[in-house]
């Protein structure tokens, strides 16, 4: 396994959330995250990883490629080893990233945090019942650390709503960019990327490779889109690929000079060089094997198309992802390197759909009130 450090500017989330379930899931995080969100801040909640005695590899690949963590401690977090040991990772990365690390004090002292005392001291105790010496002492470092650092504080705020938004608002300053709303009107986009982005995560310097699957016009270039705008920024060489299918018709018989032009294309792009010259299919691997890439190859038809660059993943260099969306499932399957997750693009829920119609017909998420009342008559009627 790669270390933390090799990993650092791998970025798949803007924020990684640690908290403590009960307190807060249903109430103040949920309003956090509805307020990250509507910034285009990408958040990590692992409300969908089962948990174990100890955090797992998923987990801390997600920690690592968090550009914030964000640490919501309130008086049954410590009551948590996973939580604990969340902290002992979050500080860990915060040391040899530099990851920004926010931390949130709901309803609990940050003395009692930092020197484990009161009732938070208490669910520290508790919880320290049967660990190691070594566990326990990497435990109250952290909390120390944690709690040293300048935060928000619930019992300083009369409105928990600008509390909230005071964080959205530092979030979107340490990120230093302004996101991408281009895709904010597509129902449903959010699940599909969150879902094709756990697939990512990387716990080695290991080449990724994903496919998008499914038939023409249900989204794969649009979600393929969204997913590089969103990583791009954590790899030197990228570029989206796009149509290969239009601007690459199959060949009739084995049309080299064909071949070497998308190579030359694809490699003009990764490199921002506009005059590469490609005298044979090698030279891509020369030129990408020791180099991180993010390459998203849109609408992959034909296994020509990847022949040469799919005999082995070392065409690119360590670290690098490769997103191909096409029509053929079975192309994919025949990839000689491998395939790491086929992603099969979902259709729109009944609810989804008439979201879609709605945005369409009334420039809206919803039907009219009036429409809807409508609709219940004539229902009524057709009985």
């Amino acid at each position: 396994m790669a270390s933390s450090s090799s990993l650092c500017r791998s970025w798949l989330y803007h924020v990684f959330v640690s908290f403590r379930g009960e307190d807060v899931r249903k109430g103040f995080l949920s309003h956090v995250l509805k307020e990250l969100k509507s910034k285009g801040i990408i958040p990590f909640v692992d409300n969908e990883i089962k948990r174990g005695e100890s955090v797992g590899p998923v987990l801390v690949g997600a920690i690592i490629q968090s550009r914030v963590a964000i640490v919501l401690l309130s008086r049954n977090y410590a009551s948590s080893s996973w939580c604990l040991d969340e902290l002992v990772e979050i500080m860990k990365c915060r040391e040899e990233c530099q990851q920004t690390v926010m931390t949130i004090f709901y309803e609990v002292d940050p003395s009692h945090v930092r020197k484990q005392t009161g009732d938070f001291g208490k669910a520290f105790e508790e919880t320290c019942v049967g660990k190691t010496e070594e566990v326990k002492q990497a435990w109250r470092q952290a909390l120390k650390e944690v709690a040293g650092i300048a935060g928000y504080h619930s019992s300083n705020s009369d409105n928990e709503a600008d509390l909230i938004n005071k964080v959205a608002s530092d979030v979107t300053d340490v990120l230093g960019f302004t996101p991408s709303k281009d895709f904010d009107e597509f129902v449903g986009i959010g699940a599909q990327i969150t879902e094709i982005k756990s697939k990512l995560i990387l716990q080695s310097e290991q080449v990724k490779v994903i496919g998008v699957v499914g038939p023409p016009g249900i989204g794969k270039t649009t979600t393929a889109r969204v997913l590089y705008n969103q990583l791009s920024p954590g790899f030197p060489f990228s570029t989206f690929f796009e149509n290969i299918r239009g601007k690459y018709e199959k060949p009739c018989g084995n049309d080299y000079s064909l071949k070497l032009r998308f190579h030359q294309n694809l490699l003009s792009q990764l490199l921002n060089q506009k005059e590469i010259e490609v005298r044979h299919l090698g030279v891509a691997q020369n030129m990408l094997s020791d180099k991180k890439v993010l390459a998203v190859l849109d609408e992959v038809d034909n296994w020509w198309q990847l022949e040469e660059m799919a005999k082995q993943r070392e065409w690119v260099g360590p670290g690098s992802i490769i997103i191909i969306t096409t029509e053929d499932v079975k192309l994919l399957k025949q990839l000689r390197l491998g395939i790491d997750h086929i992603y099969e693009m979902k259709f729109p829920t009944c609810y989804e759909s008439l979201e879609i119609l709605c945005q369409y017909a009334f420039d809206q998420n919803s039907p009219y009130d009036g429409l809807r009342v409508m609709g219940s008559y004539l229902r009524g009627m057709s009985r």
